[in-house]
């Protein structure tokens, strides 16, 4: 790409690819069809579905030429597994655990990565299932589940996990659908992707209260029954779509989106200097000046997003200042520094804070994408760099953002993917 060409027009927002992913694995817990909308055509999104057929799950596209309108059957599960070559690909395969279990009475899945629980761990799924009375070996790499003995199903309880964990809300919630009794999630994940799922559950039948609350109530069902549904827009391609704006200049107007699950992101893109009206379903943003820095530090929603931090640090690198950045949720998350100095950035660090000092020009290199955001961050660094970047390793772009230059490039942007 080649930098210093400000965005100016009109892009829709692709469905949530973390709303998504839990939502194609609830399709395990019916025997009839679900019928989904607006699902994002993502690399994430073809290994889940790739990884379901393999179990037995049939997907259908009523439209060949239309991938965010899709079938899923999950009437006949012969393979309750997930292997090592999907999961290692795809952290959240494990969100077929829950699912497979409460339904079949059994799963075996691989632990991501393969390695021991650590970083980014699945121990709270463990605890929460073994509380549920499923009987839960390691072995070889594999979590193995079953019911508990003499059981029929999973039982309610009341579960309080040790931290906030997303991945560990949904599949304890999609387990708990089909439990015994009356389950207990405290301590839950608030992300709109978790109560995007949640609103499919009930839509399937599921008894679900305190929706978008950190304590949500299940009373369990004998089954569910077939929906259809529409996943809610991908308030991270929002996001870095207005960071790409406040970063570059013009004036562009986004739509499909929601503004609502935003308030964070939003407040400090307007401390920026970015200029944004609003609808219920549309943003319009301007900028004409410099940004100007803001410090944030990550946390669990509704606080500021760990997955926007690194396209706000790409923004700060350009402000007329200092800021600094604390990562609180994921420990490596700061990969993208050294990529972006090698453009000409000025930041440091300090522990788990980034202190980030903007400088009037970025400069065009060659830079590598290190994981998915960090990738994003790296694109609108080069569209505000003097001269031409390259960013190696786009495939982790593709895991999270749908033909990313193609919206860019119908924004005025001069960028385009190398085969």
């Amino acid at each position: 790409m080649v930098g210093g060409s400000p965005l100016k027009g009109e892009l829709r927002i692709a469905g949530a690819k973390n709303a998504a992913l839990p939502i194609l694995c609830a399709c395990l817990l019916s025997s009839d069809p679900i019928e989904l909308y607006n699902v994002p055509d993502l690399q994430d999104v073809r290994t889940m579905l790739k990884l379901l057929q393999q179990m037995g799950v049939q997907v259908y596209f009523p439209d060949a030429n239309q991938r965010n309108h899709l079938v899923l059957n999950a009437s006949t599960i012969n393979t309750p597994e997930a292997p090592y070559e999907m999961v290692k690909t795809m952290r959240a395969s494990i969100l077929v655990l829950g699912p497979l279990l409460a339904r079949m009475g059994q799963a075996k899945v691989s632990l991501p990565g393969g390695c021991a629980i650590g970083a980014r761990p699945v121990d709270q799924h463990i605890k929460g299932l073994k509380m549920m009375g499923a009987s839960i070996q390691i072995k070889k790499g594999f979590i193995q589940a079953k019911w508990g003995e003499g059981q029929d199903a999973l039982q309610g309880n009341s579960i309080v996990t040790d931290m906030i964990t997303v991945t560990g809300t949904e599949n304890l919630l999609m387990a708990a659908t089909l439990a015994k009794g009356t389950t207990v999630l405290e301590n839950a994940a608030r992300e709109p992707e978790v109560g995007d799922l949640a609103d499919l559950l009930v839509k399937m039948g599921a008894n679900i209260s305190g929706i978008g609350t950190d304590r949500l109530v299940i009373e369990g069902v004998s089954s569910l029954h077939g929906a259809t549904h529409s996943v809610i827009p991908d308030r991270i391609e929002t996001g870095t779509f207005l960071c790409a704006v406040a970063a570059v200049g013009g004036e562009i107007t986004i739509h499909d989106c929601r503004p609502d699950t935003l308030d964070a992101v939003l407040a400090k893109l307007k401390e920026a200097g970015l200029k944004m009206k609003k609808t219920a379903d549309s943003i319009t943003a301007t900028m004409s000046s410099r940004p100007k820095p803001v410090s944030f530090r990550t946390s669990e929603y509704p606080a500021f997003p760990t997955d926007m931090q690194a396209q706000f640090m790409a923004l700060n690198t350009i402000a007329s200042g200092g800021s600094h950045i604390t990562e609180t949720i994921f420990e490596n998350r700061f990969m993208h520094v050294q990529e972006l100095n090698r453009l000409g950035a000025d930041i440091s660090i300090e522990g788990n804070t980034a202190l980030v000092q903007g400088v009037e020009k970025l400069s065009g290199a060659i830079v590598m994408a290190t994981d998915l955001r960090a990738s994003a961050s790296l694109v609108i660094a080069g569209l505000a760099a003097q001269g031409e970047t390259q960013v190696d390793r786009i495939y982790h772009l593709d895991r999270g953002y749908d033909r990313m230059e193609l919206k860019l490039t119908q924004l005025g942007a001069n960028i385009r993917r190398i085969k």
